[in-house]
This record gives C-alpha cells, structure tokens and sequence, in this order.
C-alpha cells in the first residue's frame, strides 16, 4: 500500500479518532451508561470507519485497479474491487 504513504498523517489521523471512540464505548460500558448512548456512540464509531474505509477504497481503485494491467499479478482490476466488497460483507 505504498500509496498510502501520500496521505499517511491523514489515514493516522483518523484511525486515532476511531481508537478514541473505541474507547468511548468502553468507558460509556464500564460506567453502565444507557442504551442510547452506547448505540449512538457505537454507530458514531462505525460512520467513522466506513469512512476511512471508503478514502482507502477509493485510493485503491484510481491507484491500483483503473490503470491495471488485466490479469496481472494480483487478477484482473474488476476481480480485485469484487474481492475487496466481498471482504467487506462479510
């Protein structure tokens, strides 16, 4: 993933924002607190994640899979993005 290295500080960044909400919801359990709160920290937590999935996702498709070679080393471009949707359903 060398060109995630562009945005490096950016990636880091989010996945420390992502932590301290991982956090959150374990004090927020600890402590007892309401069902709302925890859920509504939980699916805070989960946009946060989809959305780094997503700028990683794009950067992997315009960087390795638009421009790539048709059955290359790794499959051929549209295999790749189907794989990667696959991994992330399940």
């Amino acid at each position: 993933m060398s060109h995630t290295i562009r945005e490096k500080q950016k990636l880091l960044n989010r996945v420390r924002r992502i932590k301290g909400q991982v956090e959150a919801i374990e004090r927020a359990l600890e402590d007892e607190r309401g069902c709302n709160d925890v859920l509504q920290q939980i699916t805070s937590c989960r946009g946060a994640m989809n959305g780094l999935l997503a700028v990683v996702l794009e950067d992997h498709i315009r960087t390795h899979l638009v421009d790539a070679e048709p059955d290359g080393e790794h499959g051929s471009g549209t295999e790749q993005l189907i794989e990667v949707v696959h991994s992330y359903f399940k």
